[in-house]
């Protein structure tokens, strides 16, 4: 990846940190006269085909619709009644078409599928490159110059850009914002990163179970994403640093009439942007992915992000790997003071300047070079952002932890490697040697975590495998194992944990996770027996079981390993188990790698 060079050579834009296109005066004309559009293609002409396609779509919209002056825009939208995070998107939706419409664009809502991280089972992550291809097929073989993508619960905003990296036309995202703060006998509460908290004290015995459901009318008080720096958050802001998203726009907080407002601009901008041609392969470089590192070390976000950032980059053909999040990110200061890694949550983060005061901070870590879909670099949308509370947003000379990127581990149990996130973890546990409690599957590992008679003490380390792509299938998030309840009972609140799954964004603990290859794809995992000897050392970047390496070859792997695998038969299901890569190139499927352009040849009649 390209390191940034020491000095900035342009200047601060007028609407430096404000999400609004600088092309503000494009008319048609001006578009046409830059490029030919893409929907012409369809509507222009006096063949059959053509006929067909614009007596379809008349349906209200005027004859200068279809002459091929005005850029037909697509708003995919992931609302659904079942992606609760993304139920607002609909509101969303209209202020971006009003935009495209006072731009003389023609606004098409798209509805593509979307994908609820709390409800979907297995796992979203198991569709998110079912949704990356549906997205990708439907923007290539419609008539559209370019596309507005609304995304907000985790896994909507990844695949999304995954589908227009692959198609090529001008895009942009509006994230859907994180819900308000609610709160609970008095104080905030963060959605996930609560949970976790709350029902970890009720198996301890501080918290009675009435006490904890009484909770849960409180913790979502409005419509949004998590409130916490989750996957979700953390997605939304890498965005914008990857230059997808109208600076100043991430983070806004859902209810907030400032998101509409700054849908309605991005509406207007992506007018714009058709005419300047100006797609995600000239937004999203190497040098907007190393920016992007450096911001998910600076606000503590989600380990998720690695996996989709990994993703974005294969489709683009980026050379970008699980090592430049260790040797951009690392030595990056965690900034922003909120849960899992901190105290407080998105509202508050919004309230203290929002990330591009964050940005500020971290300016020379930056690359100078990477653009926005604004038009211009996005160095130049920092000089006039600010923090209005160093509690919530850190000064760089007072860092709330010093090197606190995700660390890439190696070793004799990951020799593809394993991420693990030091500003969750609990420092001590970042060296840490102790004998392997090994769970076979996740319902193994429910089956006896609690059991009074499991030998296990707070230097044990919790493995758990066949929760990766291929063996869960869908590599889910539960690589945060609860903790025994006779060590929680004892107020042990933390152990490290390993595990070829993902974790939650909202979750928090020393946990190493991503382990690759996977025990369902041969890796070493697969091996491992109870009272081996785990060896972990973060500041060493390695992850080891110390049995003879010729000792542990000449094992395999053991039936109850073997039989939590999965194996089905038909479907979805069984083309990821096939065709998925592992976490440390994306976790995409091998097929969807790279990209097939925006050329549709054929014609449907």
């Amino acid at each position: 990846m390209r390191r940034p060079r020491s000095t900035v050579g342009a200047s601060v834009g007028s609407n430096a940190g404000a999400p609004v296109g600088r092309g503000a005066h494009s008319t048609p004309e001006r578009i046409l006269a830059m490029s030919t559009l893409r929907s012409a293609k369809w509507y222009v002409g006096d063949d059959r085909n053509a006929y067909i396609h614009r007596a379809w779509m008349r349906r209200g919209l005027p004859a200068s619709a279809f002459d091929g002056t005005r850029p037909h825009i697509a708003i995919a939208n992931t609302a659904s009644d079942l992606v609760p995070c993304n139920m607002h998107l609909g509101e969303v939706s209209r202020s971006v078409a009003d935009g495209i419409h006072e731009a003389g664009g023609i606004p098409l809502e798209l509805p593509v599928m979307g994908l609820g991280e709390t409800l979907v089972r297995p796992t979203a992550m198991l569709w998110r490159n079912l949704a990356a291809m549906q997205m990708e097929e439907m923007f290539r073989s419609n008539p559209v110059d370019g596309v507005v993508l609304l995304g907000g619960c985790d896994k909507t905003i990844p695949s999304l850009l995954m589908a227009a990296a692959s198609v090529g036309i001008p895009a942009l995202v509006v994230p859907g914002g994180p819900m308000l703060s609610g709160t609970f006998r008095g104080k905030p509460l963060g959605c996930g990163t609560d949970v976790w908290k709350l029902s970890e004290d009720v198996r301890g015995g501080g918290l009675s179970e009435q006490d904890f459901l009484a909770s849960e009318s409180s913790m979502i008080r409005s419509k949004g994403h998590c409130n916490t720096m989750g996957t979700a958050s953390t997605m939304g802001l890498v965005a914008e640093a990857l230059g997808m998203v109208m600076p100043g726009l991430a983070g806004t907080p859902a209810p907030d009439a400032r998101l509409l407002e700054g849908a309605h601009g991005s509406g207007r901008r992506i007018v714009e942007m058709v005419g300047e041609q100006l797609t995600p392969q000239k937004v999203i470089t190497e040098a907007s992915m190393h920016n992007a590192i450096v911001a998910l070390a600076a606000i503590g976000g989600s380990t998720n992000a690695v996996v989709h950032l990994l993703a974005i980059a294969g489709r683009l053909g980026l050379d970008t790997s699980l090592e430049d999040f260790d040797r951009v990110g690392a030595s990056v200061p965690l900034l922003v003071n909120l849960q899992p890694s901190g105290t407080h949550l998105m509202d508050d983060l919004f309230r203290a300047g929002g990330f591009l005061a964050v940005l500020k901070q971290v300016r020379d870590l930056l690359d100078p070079s990477a653009l926005t879909v604004s038009g211009s670099p996005l160095v130049e949308h920092l000089e006039d952002a600010r923090s209005w509370d160093p509690d919530v947003i850190a000064a760089r000379e007072k860092p709330l932890q010093e090197n606190a990127g995700i660390s890439v581990l190696r070793g004799s149990l990951a020799p593809g490697g394993a991420i693990v996130k030091p500003s969750a973890a609990t420092p001590a546990l970042l060296q840490h040697r102790g004998p392997a409690v090994v769970f076979d599957s996740i319902e193994d590992f429910r089956a006896r975590i609690d059991d009074p008679d499991l030998e296990v003490d707070e230097d044990s380390v919790l493995v758990l495998r066949g929760c990766g792509p291929k063996g869960y299938p869908g590599m889910p998030e539960v690589s945060n194992m609860p903790l025994p309840r006779k060590l929680l009972e004892r107020g042990v609140r933390d152990m490290v944990r390993i595990c070829d799954g993902r974790m939650s964004g909202t979750a928090y603990g020393t946990v190493v996770l991503h382990v690759t290859p996977e025990a369902a794809d041969g890796g070493p995992l697969a091996l491992v027996r109870t009272g081996d000897t785990i060896v972990l050392d973060v500041a060493a970047r390695r992850l080891d079981v110390e049995v003879d390496p010729e000792d542990l070859a000449a094992r395999t792997p053991n039936e109850a390993t073997l039989a939590g695998f999965a194996a089905p038969e038909r479907g979805w299901q069984k083309l990821y188990v096939e065709h998925v890569t592992q976490a440390d190139t994306g976790a995409d499927l091998d097929f969807l790698v790279g990209s097939s352009g925006s050329e549709v040849l054929r014609e449907s009649h």
